[in-house]
């Protein structure tokens, strides 16, 4: 009797895949496990309503404003060593975060970690492609780290809110620092280096205005949302919006752009990518909003919360996993417009809930919704490269990867601030957030009533307004794609 020996040389490259693999998780995990710890947070260390907000998205906007470019360091550097050296950027700005004595210091650990975060999607998806020359096993290698990549999106609230159930609220990020750690240990021997023959010269200018252009922008915004709108409100979103329509006007000169815009004037590519955009401003908005709600509004306690978004969780990673057989019976075309539209209907129906009962209707909005955010995370990048030439693949992917962490800092910049205002504008003016007011020492039954109502009232604005965009998105990409889209 004999026993077949697989070759150690056809194992490395999996042992490698699973390697990059415990990174990408913790990338996407870390863009929503706060949605469930932030009570604790705000008990802890007292935020203002703008603090909080920067808690909560300055990871995600220093991730989306820094892929592309380190993207093209990797290829120029070398990929492995820059994942190395961001993994460890990445482990000690989760240090710092898990033990912030100040919101200020949480901010700045949280933007640490988006420096180090930005190094290991472009940088771990390139090194993944180089280790399977074989075109069928690359394709799924790549299907395991888009997987992956919104599995970790989905279980972030839920593993936060299962060890908030019995540690600290710092857990959620002291989490990272042991498979950093691994990952450090393992990348040596599992992963060889790739980079690209074509560099591009790294615009330093281009890099300066998009990320200045976005923070001032919506710092603008956050502030306008918290305290109301007013000159400095004014003058520094002004000079956001000069800065991002400079960075615009500069691509279209550069032989190697940073963002290229050439790219958009394929509509099939232009809607991928705004469906990767609001898909995730819709999703991290509601995300975050719901974990107050379930723990502040309904009062259940962080590990019930945690368990109620574990259906939606599981559907949406189901979906990421049979997008590809949903596709061969229905096509590109309607199963991205189908995309649109599970997550509008979806998330509308959270227009139901209320200060007494809304548990059920969570439920059900997060798993009609996690059907279309499964679909979007599988679809959006594979559409957005091959609508693309083969020679801008890596551009396109890079643009696409840039689109979700953008619209998942967005959602709570944007939507979160609709929110916001419409606390300001209904509630008792005890405080700037739901959770300082329920904390007030002299609050009153009636004036807490007040709270609730006007964060509900928050809620159904942004969920309407989120809803809405995306069926506006589905009937857009109905009439405007082509029948087929292209393999």
């Amino acid at each position: 009797m004999t026993t077949a020996v697989v070759e150690p040389s056809r194992l490395r490259p999996w042992f490698g895949l699973f390697t990059v693999l415990s990174l990408v998780l913790l990338v996407a995990m870390d863009g929503s496990v706060l949605y469930l710890a932030m009570p604790r947070i705000t008990s802890a260390l007292t935020p203002s309503a703008d603090q909080s907000l920067w808690i909560l998205d300055i990871y995600g906007f220093v991730v989306g404003s820094l892929l592309v470019t380190f993207g093209n360091i990797g290829d120029r550097y070398g990929r492995l060593l820059l994942i190395r050296v961001g993994a460890s950027i990445f482990g000690l700005g989760s240090l710092g975060a898990a033990f912030s004595s100040t919101p200020e210091v949480l901010i700045a650990s949280r933007a640490l970690m988006g420096l180090g975060g930005a190094t290991l999607l472009p940088s771990g998806l390139a090194i993944i492609s180089a280790m399977f020359p074989d075109a069928r096993e690359r394709a799924q290698a790549i299907s395991i780290f888009a997987a992956t990549f919104a599995a970790g999106f989905a279980i972030g609230p839920v593993l936060g809110g299962m060890l908030l159930q019995s540690f600290d609220w710092g857990v959620v990020f002291l989490i990272n620092v042991p498979v950093v750690l691994a990952f450090l240990l393992a990348a040596p021997v599992f992963l060889r280096d790739a980079r690209s023959t074509n560099h591009g010269r790294i615009d330093v200018p281009s890099l300066l205005l998009s990320f200045v252009g976005i923070l001032l922008f919506t710092w603008s915004v956050k502030t306008a949302a918290a305290y109301g709108l007013g000159g400095s409100q004014l003058g520094v979103g002004g000079v956001g919006l000069t800065a991002l329509v400079l960075f615009v006007m500069r691509q279209t000169r550069l032989e190697h752009p940073l963002l290229d815009l050439g790219l958009f004037r394929d509509p099939v590519f232009s809607i991928a990518i705004l469906t990767g955009l609001l898909s995730l401003v819709v999703w991290s908005a509601t995300g975050y909003l719901m974990g107050s709600y379930l723990q502040s509004v309904l009062d259940r306690p962080v590990f019930t919360a945690a368990m109620l978004t574990l259906p939606g969780a599981v559907v949406l990673t189901a979906a990421c996993v049979w997008t590809s057989r949903l596709v061969e019976r229905i096509g590109r075309k309607a199963a991205l417009v189908a995309t649109h539209f599970l997550i509008g209907g979806g998330v509308l129906l959270l227009l139901f809930t209320g200060l007494d009962a809304g548990a059920t209707v969570f439920i059900a909005s997060s798993v009609v919704a996690g059907l279309g955010y499964g679909l979007s995370f599988s679809l959006v990048a594979e559409i957005a490269v091959s609508a693309v030439p083969v020679e801008r693949a890596g551009a396109a992917g890079a643009i696409a990867e840039t689109s979700n962490e953008l619209g998942n800092a967005l959602g709570i910049s944007l939507l979160g601030s609709v929110a916001a205002i419409c606390f300001r504008l209904y509630g008792p003016g005890v405080a700037g957030t739901l959770n300082e007011t329920l904390a007030h020492a002299s609050l009153t039954p009636e004036l807490a009533l007040q709270a609730r109502q006007a964060f509900l009232t928050g809620l159904h604005v942004a969920a309407g307004i989120g809803g809405t965009m995306m069926l506006l998105l589905g009937i857009l990409s109905w009439r405007w794609l082509p029948r087929r889209l292209p393999e």
